[in-house]
């Protein structure tokens, strides 16, 4: 029969062997296939059951430390022989003994050994009691060292020259479990052993110190280490904690779970869970060190009402009160339309779906919107147009059975670090692997194929690609004529394109496009990943449609191993966009303009629910210049910094009569605003977040909120009740209850059986949830084929002339977005400022060498930044980043937009750029 166990940190589909067993201390056990004598024993008796050093859950066997030792027999009375039992295969009906005279006094021996190379400072060592030599040397009975000590390793000098990494070499024993770590886990190649003999030692990169390293601070080393010889600066493997909690990261989209350790309610530090179905074990600088923003001085820790100009302290009364007479006012007289919010992929499903809740019941608008809108909006609606769900179809555990993948727009070793660690594993083992992407970003190093478009002429690449699957004849026709509707005038579409002239639109030349589409194509399983550099498109939702229609003409949907997985920008655009944050769709997509569903929220509600049209970002501002829109709530959103066009959303903005902002820090947004609320951050409330592959996760309070502040649920609870609408006390339970009641994906979520890892919806009345989207029928029924020609965006259509340049953006490993949180922790020591990547021939034309200030200027403005001199780019194309408010390069970006959902065009800039006239400075950095 089939089951599944758990062997390296993943969950792995096994074959349970019920006539086939093995002896363990002369008790028959069953064997399953595949399993090593280690696992075997561990899976019956327990992890402590037999010692290791050289060995993690999250690691491929090693066999450097022998301490797991065992003696095996093929009769029970046969001759033994010691073997490492982490790396040796179960062999069925031996016989397996743990713990004979022989063992022990090897596993002593062992230890003795490397103790005479180690200090003995045990009590003064930051992992005092969370020692594995130390738990190792007492499980084998080490009471004193017969053996002369060493002289190698203890003169060696600690490493404290990085902003978290930190190495104490005179504690290694050399299990390599670090430099596995970096190999396996983060596939960095930092680490490695140097010397021979008693002269073995790690080195980092060329024997440098971690900040002189190519090190990416993902710590994975650190957790890995069985000792403090290398930590960081937390010391987080110290047991000295009050309590551990398990919660989620608030950064990307890929959901990893934490485990926070907490002193008198102060955070100390941050580790991986192994059993994390998600990251096991894994995580990146952001989500393991970049927590200690929670309680920077500039926290906001009162409410804020401005008056004459001048932000004033006031008590959360009086802002209740004001806001509540303000939008009463308003409503009045311009009618509950003149009112619209924007909603927080950063907060929870329930803090989500209570604002829309509050839009819609209590003022009575369709006027909401999330930041969903511009990043991920078109991949909700264009999956939707083609599958009928606009979320991922299948899981990252995915990759496991997957034998290729294709990356388009998305560099996920910098925007979602521990996804993007197992792209980059499977890449460098040389499995066949795409990338389509302007950058020669890192994953595009290792990729069998790198197609090196030009920024906006994704769809005229993808129909490319289309063309040759056609006319190679590599389509599945039975996947085609059993599941999908639409292909034959779809193909005739295909087949009537100009290859000679796309491949001059995309520059890319067609030969390695016909390749690449083969490989994706030929592949028994192909899965494919998308990211902002699809959707900030005029053409991102017909980008979509067009990788949609690539799965669907290949058959790579419904099973294991293949599918549509978008990289969801932050850690709950997912959430977002399902607890109904969009005005044309209420909680669970539920169309808000029809008739029939407006009726059952009404009903649902106990109030009207607006039925009219409701504003999308773009439109939010289109409506205040026109006077129609006169007040407006963000909750946890910094438009006046990562909005484009930058002067014409802050211009906005200053047309309102009321701004009401909810925040942790004194954004660039919260300077605008007419009333401040203080929030409280991931950390000090209870809610859900939804990842990527859409699983529901906990995400539990760690410590209390900071003195003055609420979390964002509790603050639209209050406003709710203030304005005359009954809504309970803020607790995830409570609206998860609710939200299952009118969100049919979620309708076996409860708060208390969501366990460590999760639920992917949708979820059953049951509680069982879902792993792999479309296996049997589409949402919509049958998947539909649709064709989208090329067509130019209008921005370098009307612009090209004067500004011949294309930017694109982007984002790095160090910061997220605006920078605001990890520029309040040690990150900005590893990440000081945004650069202008540059391609060689372009500087050369304009006599601009590395480190130079570069004006750039578009039709919007300009900004002054530094050159980063790199043939990452093409020439004419450079790329840039917005974490730092110093620059807002958010100024230059446009207004065009996806033609279908609104999502703005990030992607493409028309730009002309010179030499600075001004000299550097270096830019302010936040500790």
């Amino acid at each position: 029969m089939n089951t599944s166990t758990y062997t390296n940190g993943h969950h792995v589909a096994v074959q349970d062997v019920e006539t086939k067993t093995a002896y363990i201390n002369g008790v028959a056990y069953s064997v399953q296939e595949n399993e090593t004598i280690l696992s075997f024993v561990r899976r019956h008796f327990g992890n402590d059951y037999v010692p290791t050093l050289c060995d993690a859950p999250n690691l491929d066997p090693y066999g450097a430390c022998r301490v797991c030792s065992v003696e095996v027999a093929l009769t029970a009375n046969g001759s033994r022989r010691v073997q490492a039992s982490c790396h040796t295969p179960v062999i069925p009906d031996s016989y397996i003994f743990t713990d004979t005279d022989r063992i022990e006094r090897l596993r002593k021996n062992i230890v003795e050994l490397v103790l005479t190379d180690h200090p003995l400072d045990c009590l003064t060592c930051e992992v005092n009691n969370n020692c594995e030599l130390q738990t190792v040397a007492a499980r084998v009975g080490i009471r004193k060292v017969r053996y002369p000590e060493g002289k190698n390793h203890l003169d060696r000098q600690k490493d404290l020259s990085h902003a978290y990494m930190t190495s104490d070499f005179s504690k290694c024993i050399n299990c390599s479990r670090c430099v596995r770590a970096c190999d396996e886990v983060q596939g960095q190649l930092v680490l490695s052993m140097a010397g021979r003999g008693f002269d073995a030692h790690i080195i980092k990169g060329l024997d440098q110190t971690f900040a002189d390293s190519d090190c990416v601070s993902c710590g994975a080393c650190a957790q890995a280490c069985p000792t403090s010889a290398i930590s960081d600066i937390f010391e987080s493997k110290s047991v000295v904690a009050d309590k551990k909690v398990r919660t989620v990261c608030t950064y990307c989209g890929v959901g990893c779970n934490l485990e926070v350790a907490v002193v008198n309610n102060n955070i100390k530090s941050i580790q991986a869970p192994y059993d994390a179905a998600v990251n096991q074990g894994h995580t990146c600088l952001k989500g393991r060190y970049a927590f200690s923003f929670y309680n920077h001085p500039d926290r906001l820790r009162t409410p804020l009402i401005k008056r004459n100009g001048e932000f004033q302290p006031a008590t959360w009364d009086e802002a209740y009160d004001y806001i509540a007479e303000k939008f009463t006012q308003i409503k009045q007289e311009y009618g509950p339309d003149s009112i619209s919010g924007i909603s927080s992929a950063r907060c929870t499903n329930e803090e989500n779906y209570l604002m829309q809740k509050f839009f819609r019941a209590v003022i009575g608008t369709n006027n909401i919107d999330s930041c969903a809108r511009v990043c991920h909006s078109p991949t909700a609606l264009g999956m939707q147009r083609s599958f009928g769900t606009g979320a991922a179809t299948n899981s990252i555990i995915d990759l496991k059975y997957t034998d290729c993948i294709m990356v388009i727009g998305a560099n996920p070793t910098d925007a979602h670090p521990v996804t993007g660690a197992k792209l980059k594993q499977f890449a460098m083992k040389g499995k066949p692997s795409i990338v389509i992407d302007p950058r020669r970003t890192e994953l595009a190093r290792y990729a069998t194929y790198h197609l090196q478009l030009k920024p906006g002429t994704n769809v005229a690449l993808l129909n490319m690609m289309l063309y040759y699957i056609i006319t190679e004849g590599l389509e599945d026709k039975a996947f085609i004529q059993n599941r999908t509707e639409g292909y034959d005038g779809f193909k005739e579409q295909i087949l009537n394109l100009n290859i000679d002239e796309l491949e001059h639109i995309t520059g890319v030349d067609k030969h390695l496009v016909r390749s690449a589409a083969i490989t994706y194509a030929s592949a028994p399983n192909a899965m494919s990943f998308h990211g902002l550099g699809v959707t900030e498109h005029s053409q991102g939702t017909f980008t979509v449609m067009l990788i949609a229609d690539l799965a669907m003409i290949t058959g790579n949907i419904g099973r294991r191993g293949v599918g549509v997985n978008p990289l969801r920008g932050q850690n709950n655009v997912q959430g977002a966009a399902d607890m109904g944050c969009q005005p044309h769709q209420g909680a669970g997509y539920l169309d808000a303009y029809n008739p029939e569903i407006n009726k059952m929220y009404s009903e649902f509600y106990g109030v009207p629910i607006p039925i009219g049209k409701g504003l999308k970002i773009p439109e939010m501002y289109d409506a205040a210049f026109a006077g129609k829109l006169k007040a407006i709530w963000l909750m946890g959103e910094d438009v006046a910094q990562t909005d484009p066009n930058t002067q014409l959303v802050v211009s906005a903005l200053n047309k309102l009569e009321l701004v009401v902002v909810q925040e942790i820090f004194m954004t660039e947004t919260c300077k605008l605003a007419d009333v401040v609320l203080p929030a409280a951050s991931f950390l000090e409330k209870s809610g859900t977040f939804t990842n990527g592959e859409r699983r529901i996760q906990r995400v539990q309070k760690v410590v209390e909120p900071i003195e003055g502040t609420k979390p964002d649920g509790q603050i639209m609870v209050d406003i709710m009740n203030r304005m005359g609408f009954a809504q309970p006390e803020y607790h995830p339970d409570t609206v998860l209850q609710e939200v299952s009641r009118i969100v049919p994906f979620f309708a076996g979520v409860k708060w208390n059986e969501l366990g460590n890892n999760g639920k992917q919806w949708p979820v059953a009345p049951n509680g069982n949830g879902t792993e792999i989207l479309h296996t049997e029928t589409f949402k919509r029924g049958l998947g539909k084929f649709h064709f989208a020609p090329y067509k130019e965006t209008e921005e370098t259509k009307q612009h090209a002339d004067k500004y011949p340049y294309i930017i694109t953006t982007n984002r790095e490993l160090e910061h997220y977005n605006s920078g605001t949180m990890t520029r309040r922790t040690n990150n900005v020591k590893i990440l000081t400022e945004d650069v202008l990547l540059i391609n060689p021939e372009d500087a050369a034309r304009h006599f601009i060498e590395e480190g130079d200030m570069v004006c750039v200027e578009s039709p919007r403005g300009k900004v002054d930044i530094k050159a980063r001199i790199t043939t990452e780019v093409k020439p004419g194309i450079m790329s840039t980043t917005f974490h730092f408010p110093e620059l807002m390069i958010n100024n230059i970006t446009s207004s065009q937009h996806d033609s279908e959902a609104l999502c703005p065009e990030y992607k493409v800039v028309a730009a002309n750029i010179r030499k600075s006239k001004g000299k550097f400075k270096t830019q302010p950095q936040t500790v």
